[in-house]
């Protein structure tokens, strides 16, 4: 998906694909250091806490900019439905790339604010100290998990409501709108829903380091098994929407998709893509 995102011009000049293929990048970054991590658990490999902080501190910030990504996917689909005619003025390469900078300096703050208060309660051996890699290493106060609580549920109540906003507008466009605007405005309904989805199993994957906490403190067993089912299902599950809704549903991005597929071979493509 990603070759065939640069490969073609249409798609590296057009907001949603844009954000799409970043999306899709970020994933797979995120995906191949959570794998590491889940091994790591699942072997029983402990690692030294100052190495497992960068990782850490890597891994928060793909996630957080996954969350705020989809939630411009959202806000991108309500412009081109609800303001068509200003959809172009709106949606510019510059716009886009500026607010995806945006995006990963917001995401980055979350993580520095974390280092900042960590470095300030950790005594000097903690860091020759050997652990696993999970985030709630960077949590040594229980006011700084208290927090870090309240932040994720700020940000799931604004994501939210930034959801609900554009459904809602979409869905008064799609009832008011005929022919092949109706169309794609159920399409953007559908589209939107998908991506409600993702957002609900990515805002489940910030509680679970809760959870586990509480878990871990009963048995480490159960810990490490608990752990396992919310990485199969908060974790990759919700990574598999991005490639389904942009990659598959897309029926200009599935038939370039198809064309490099075949070795360009196909040539029953549209000339389009050709």
């Amino acid at each position: 998906m990603l070759f065939t995102f640069f490969k073609k011009e249409v798609f590296r000049t057009t907001t949603r694909y844009i954000l799409f293929a970043h999306t899709l990048l970020n994933d797979s970054v995120l995906l191949l250091l959570t794998d590491l991590v889940a091994l790591q658990i699942y072997l029983n490999i402990l690692l030294p806490v100052e190495f497992c902080i960068l990782l850490c501190m890597i891994m928060e910030v793909l996630s957080r900019t996954t969350r705020f990504v989809i939630t411009a996917m959202c806000l991108e689909r309500y412009v081109a439905i609800c303001l068509p005619l200003r959809h172009a003025d709106i949606s510019t390469l510059r716009r886009t790339l500026a607010g995806i900078l945006f995006i990963w300096a917001l995401s980055s703050l979350y993580v520095i604010i974390d280092l900042f208060i960590f470095t300030a309660s950790a005594p000097p051996s903690y860091y020759a100290e050997e652990t696993f890699c999970r985030y709630e290493i960077l949590l040594l106060t229980e006011w700084h998990t208290y927090m870090r609580a309240i932040l994720s549920n700020l940000e799931f109540v604004v994501i939210g409501i930034i959801v609900v906003f554009c459904y809602i507008k979409i869905t008064i466009a799609a009832r008011a709108a005929s022919g092949d605007n109706k169309k794609s405005s159920s399409k953007a309904q559908k589209t939107l829903l998908l991506h409600t989805v993702q957002l609900l199993l990515c805002v489940i994957e910030m509680l679970c380091p809760f959870l586990e906490i509480v878990v871990q403190e009963i048995d480490f067993q159960i810990f490490v098994n608990v752990r396992y089912f919310n990485f199969i299902v908060f974790i990759l599950a919700s990574r598999c929407v991005s490639p389904l809704v942009y990659g598959l549903r897309d029926e200009f991005f599935f038939a370039a998709l198809k064309y490099y597929a075949c070795f360009r071979l196909k040539k029953t493509v549209s000339p389009h893509f050709v």
